[in-house]
């Protein structure tokens, strides 16, 4: 099975990851402290190789960051899911003040299951949820077999926070 079926076939599942509901602070600055983050707003694009999975693509995107200062965002489409990974500490200003996340994975599992990981170089372009207004994040990833990307738009409130 190709790499990139594989991929389009297996996603991980963000909603079995834990969170609970939590104010956010303004002087918060995001991806932030280890623990999960729930944003709402709508996927506009969740596409792997030649496969375009937007239409399913839920309106929640988790932001995942590990104690080891992994930094994961998750999109999830019909029950499966697609994390661009990148180390959090690579993370650098980028234009109109959002910042780059350089990619190093692209996860891929169903369920609260992981399922694989394709090594990927790439980028994650983000704003700051906590600043209250609408913000985009936009991740491309290649691997030496296949493309992946994921951009999603917030309605300026974060759902959930936790740990």
């Amino acid at each position: 099975m190709k790499l990139s079926a594989l991929a389009a076939a297996a996603f991980f599942s963000a909603a079995a990851l834990p969170a609970l509901a939590a104010p956010a602070a303004p002087a918060e600055t995001f991806p932030g402290a280890p623990g999960v983050i729930t944003l709402s707003g709508k996927c506009a694009k969740l596409v792997v190789a030649k496969f375009d999975a937007t239409k399913g693509c839920k309106n929640e995107l988790a932001s995942v960051t590990l104690v080891n200062g992994s930094v994961t965002f998750i999109f999830t489409s019909d029950g499966k899911a697609l994390g661009f990974q990148g180390d959090g500490s690579g993370i650098k200003p980028a234009s109109n003040g959002n910042a780059r996340l350089p990619l190093s994975l692209v996860t891929t599992g169903v369920g609260n299951k992981m399922t694989g990981q394709v090594k990927v170089a790439g980028f994650c372009t983000f704003g700051n949820p906590y600043a209250g207004k609408p913000i985009a994040i936009e991740c491309t990833a290649e691997s030496k077999d296949s493309s992946f990307a994921g951009s999603f738009r917030t309605g300026g409130k974060l759902v959930k926070k936790g740990k």
